[in-house]
């Protein structure tokens, strides 16, 4: 394959030559990422605009302005926020509610395997934030179906927690009448990825749900590995028809309020109860972010085989976006932690999925893709990394 031609093995499409971000440690094998002629990532020139270019007192008042519009006197629920207990959606959540004068009802679909922290986080922005919560659990022996099927299909295994987690929302905004559903930050602009709503407050759910976020693979495409189509209710969103009656708008938090994960942790910490890892989570350097998953490991270092960047590299990324670290402190965290094998759950997961040790690295080996893996005597290398070292330097 020549440099600059794209690859599109397994349905990913990627450029073939390997290029990182001149201003912070992104790889151009980020899904739907761009790079300006300067070699920026699309997600540095987006923080670039929120620093300088938009009016945060004037996006607070939208804000204000929105749920004035939205809000119910009766005592009801009037938004949904999906909400874990994490840092992030408990913000939302609690803010919404303490100083925006909401009544949210926060949705969790619960995560594959809770881990104790996550658990007590879940629970805690339930009674420390003192937030009203539904918790959704899937029936097991389908989500483990699910789990290996995605793992196998889509080298994914946290897929199944994407569908419950975009889509249980929308089945209880139409159950409660609903129709303001309220999300953190748009991952695709604030971690690099498809601009095409980066200036806008609202998700286009109709498209958005199915072809990016579930990866072209809704659930109702596991009909043709087996999975009865009465078990996939809990997974699939209501009619459009229906949503489209309801009025149905999502928003985006981060849209009015500046997004800074750190700053999230520690509003966190003082108003909803939440508590950090005593250690750090692996395949990064931070102990604050994902924490309810058991399988979350898998789905990052996943991340790592097929496109040659890992959970560290999205951590560092964002962190030096935020002025928290230089390019070079990422580099050096990317360079000891990017890519950790998640060893404390392995063999949780493979019972989980039901498979050997063998068929997890049959599975994991087969997304490699060839310009982003060498194998050097029998051991995986990769070719480019973004300290500039790689075998084929």
């Amino acid at each position: 394959m020549k440099p600059g031609f794209r690859y599109y093995a397994k349905g990913y499409d990627v450029p073939n030559e390997i290029k990182y971000c001149t201003r912070c440690v992104n790889s151009n094998q980020r899904p739907r990422i761009t790079f300006d002629e300067k070699g920026v990532c699309s997600a540095c020139n987006f923080a670039d605009f929120k620093d300088h270019e938009i009016d945060w007192k004037k996006r607070e008042e939208e804000l204000w302005a929105l749920c004035d519009k939205y809000r119910r006197n009766d005592g009801s629920y009037d938004c949904i926020v999906p909400s874990s207990g994490g840092k992030d959606s408990a913000l939302v959540a609690h803010q919404l509610k303490h100083k925006f004068n909401m009544n949210p009802l926060t949705v969790t679909w619960a995560p594959h395997l809770y881990t104790d922290i996550g658990f007590q986080n879940h629970q805690n922005h339930i009674h420390v934030g003192d937030l009203a919560n539904i918790l959704v659990t899937p029936p097991g022996k389908t989500h483990r179906k699910l789990t290996k099927l995605a793992f196998e299909n889509l080298g994914d295994p946290f897929l199944p927690f994407i569908f419950g987690q975009n889509n249980m929302p929308l089945q209880m905004a139409e159950k409660f009448n609903i129709p303001l559903i309220f999300y953190g930050e748009n991952s695709e602009v604030e971690y690099g990825g498809n601009m095409a709503d980066a200036f806008v407050p609202t998700r286009d759910w109709e498209h958005k749900n199915t072809n990016i976020l579930m990866s072209g693979m809704p659930p109702e495409t596991f009909v043709k590995y087996g999975i009865d189509e009465q078990d996939l209710y809990p997974y699939l969103p209501p009619s459009t028809d229906s949503l489209k009656k309801l009025g149905l708008e999502i928003h985006y938090f981060g849209y009015y309020h500046k997004w800074i994960p750190q700053e999230n942790y520690y509003y966190c910490v003082e108003h909803t109860g939440f508590k950090a890892n005593p250690v750090r989570s692996e395949g990064t350097y931070s102990k604050y972010a994902s924490l309810d998953d058991k399988i979350d490991g898998f789905h990052y270092y996943l991340m790592f085989i097929k496109f040659g960047f890992g959970r560290a590299t999205s951590d560092a990324a964002h962190e030096v976006r935020d002025g928290h670290i230089t390019r070079e402190e990422a580099q050096a965290l990317v360079g000891r932690f990017d890519g950790e094998f998640p060893a404390k759950y392995f063999e949780t997961f493979l019972e989980y999925c039901d498979i050997t040790e063998e068929q997890f690295w049959e599975v994991v080996d087969s997304w490699r893709a060839d310009h982003v893996w060498a194998n050097v005597d029998g051991e995986w290398k990769l070719k480019h990394k973004v300290d500039g070292s790689g075998v084929e330097d």
